[in-house]
């Protein structure tokens, strides 16, 4: 797909992220860009739908980096975990991370991603649900896949395609919305709003 950056040349393409996940999977798409992280408050509304959440968060995001960049189209994303009713972000210390992982060991889980493209006028917004199946943990296995250090950074605690992948069973939806940027729902996106 390395075709995709031609049709519009005059059009320059910012991230408005710093997950190295998003940034490799726009690279898959053959996308040229820009990363533009952005300071925003994430602190969730009580009560507020998940999938209502990361819509929230993306936009809040792609609309703070539009304000600085109003000629560019603005890719961002936001990913939250939901399990049992509760919602896991990404864990402030090890102890957190351990509690997550436990909560998910052998249950089923909604992975949502919310993403939106800004361009100009046009403004869209998605939220894209996986169901991922972790398979039932021990504590020993746990503590051995908190050592690697894959899980600090991520929602939930975990990175599918690191070394969590041995732990998952199973999947339903899209396997790179759980890494944090679904792409067949992002590219229907760009095509919509004249980016690709």
């Amino acid at each position: 797909m390395g075709q995709i950056t031609g049709r519009n040349q005059n059009c320059n393409i910012i991230l408005a992220s710093q997950s190295p996940r998003r940034r490799e999977l726009l690279e898959r798409m053959g996308l040229c860009f820009d990363v533009l992280p952005v300071d925003l408050d994430e602190t969730l509304d009580p009560g507020i739908p998940v999938r209502d959440a990361v819509v929230k968060l993306a936009r809040g995001k792609a609309l703070a980096a539009a304000a600085k960049y109003n000629s560019c189209a603005i890719i961002a994303a936001d990913t939250l975990v939901e399990c049992g009713g509760r919602i896991l972000g990404k864990p402030a210390d090890e102890n957190e991370a351990f509690d997550m992982i436990k909560l998910l060991s052998g249950n089923w889980h909604n992975v949502m991603t919310g993403v939106c493209v800004a361009h100009g006028r046009d403004i869209m917004d998605a939220c894209e649900t996986t169901r991922v199946h972790f398979t039932k943990m021990t504590d020993d296995e746990i503590r051995w896949y908190l050592s690697t250090g894959e899980s600090m950074d991520k929602a939930g605690a975990y990175g599918i395609q690191g070394y969590a992948g041995a732990f998952i069973d199973s999947i339903q939806g899209d396997y790179f919305n759980v890494m944090g940027l679904p792409m067949a729902a992002l590219l229907k996106m760009l095509k919509s709003c004249g980016v690709v």
